[in-house]
């Protein structure tokens, strides 16, 4: 379980955000929302260990992050709103570089599987710089088709996403929490989710 307790985040003399309680079992998905500027993508920085809080804790299964280290980071996978990949590669090479960063190596069949699985048969070869950006947002999204990770924290997973694309990460997500896992997201567009318990969290 993730638990989160008077969480604040300052930037400058501002305090986007205090007094922030939440909890997450297997199985539920929380919904940060909030306008721009709100903290929302400091929060999930904050859930990956990447920020400090101004003050309060973050604990994973009653310990806290900060002393659990690899342990934790092993557990989590996080996906910013940015896609994080290489221009002058192509889709093959960064879905395969970027499952090895985190000690998941795929093989190359099983990459071109699962981006034919995202909609990019056919693209598998094409450098990222010339894909459309939901192509781009494809790409990176294939990465939870061969994470093993409990924890999934997406900011704003369906963003530059078409209909048909939203439906199949829908899909994805599904399949993680009934299998147990936990999802924390940000996200702008409404997408009906079956989950065990959702759960939204609004930042002011």
């Amino acid at each position: 379980m993730l638990k989160v307790t008077n969480l604040e985040c300052i930037r400058g003399e501002i305090s986007l955000f205090k007094d922030v309680n939440f909890s997450v079992e297997p199985g539920e998905l929380l919904q940060v929302n909030g306008p721009n500027g709100s903290g929302k993508t400091s929060l999930l920085r904050m859930l990956c260990g990447l920020t400090a809080p101004a003050s309060g804790e973050i604990f994973w299964f009653n310990n806290n992050i900060r002393s659990l280290g690899e342990n934790y980071y092993n557990s989590i996978i996080y996906l910013g709103h940015l896609n994080g990949i290489k221009d002058n590669l192509n889709a093959l090479e960064n879905l395969q570089i970027l499952s090895g960063l985190v000690g998941n190596r795929i093989e190359e069949n099983k990459a071109y599987s699962i981006l034919q699985k995202m909609g990019l048969n056919g693209r598998e070869m094409i450098p990222i710089k010339s894909l459309s950006q939901g192509q781009r947002r494809r790409v990176t999204l294939a990465r939870l088709l061969v994470s093993n990770t409990v924890l999934w924290i997406l900011d704003e997973p369906l963003v530059a996403l078409d209909a048909s694309a939203v439906l199949l990460i829908k899909d994805i997500l599904e399949r993680h929490l009934k299998k147990g896992g936990m999802i924390v997201m940000t996200t702008h567009q409404d997408i009906n989710i079956s989950a065990i318990k959702i759960k939204r969290l609004q930042l002011n």
